[in-house]
């Protein structure tokens, strides 16, 4: 009687100890994933609505951006910094295309525009994220002197726009 209380004590404390590290697996999965080190190049990622950009006046170089912000409700400014990761001199020579899904669904690929703002080169286009929910997003990298493009993926946890 005394070793089934205590081999089920054990079962016990290692189920509970199985779903707290589950628990923390889930945690760090919803984080988001704006940095990453690929072939020594170093790409870091943001997402912002193109609401930020569609306040900006006619005249502002933003505005003009990728053929100016869409029209929809659901479209977001993807971005890409690029930088030599031993250097961390910015990459400005690079040719950079993106897709973008939510899981379960197809991919919308697009090349990622240079944008020359405040003396540096940033890449970015829009895409449409109507949802909250987990996207994907993959990025294909080509630079002049390499053979072979750099593929980087990224998750991001999307909260639905208003």
């Amino acid at each position: 009687m005394y070793i089934d209380s205590v081999e089920r004590l054990w079962k016990t404390g290692l189920m509970v100890m199985g779903l707290f590290a589950l628990n923390a697996v889930a945690v760090a999965t919803d984080a988001p994933e704006t940095f990453q080190v690929v072939d020594g190049v170093a790409i870091y990622l943001g997402v912002m609505p193109a609401q930020i950009v569609q306040g900006h006046a006619r005249e502002h170089e933003e505005s003009k951006m990728h053929g100016g912000v869409p029209a929809g409700r659901y479209r977001d400014h993807l971005v890409v910094a690029l930088f030599d990761d031993a250097s961390g001199r910015r990459i400005e020579d690079a040719q950079v295309t993106a897709a973008v899904r939510e899981l379960g669904m197809g991919l919308e690929w697009k090349t990622l525009e240079p944008m020359r703002i405040a003396e540096m080169t940033t890449y970015g286009n829009y895409f449409s994220m109507p949802g909250a929910g987990t996207y994907r997003i993959q990025l294909r990298i080509s630079r002049p002197g390499h053979a072979q493009p750099i593929e980087a993926a990224f998750t991001h946890g999307h909260t639905k726009q208003q």
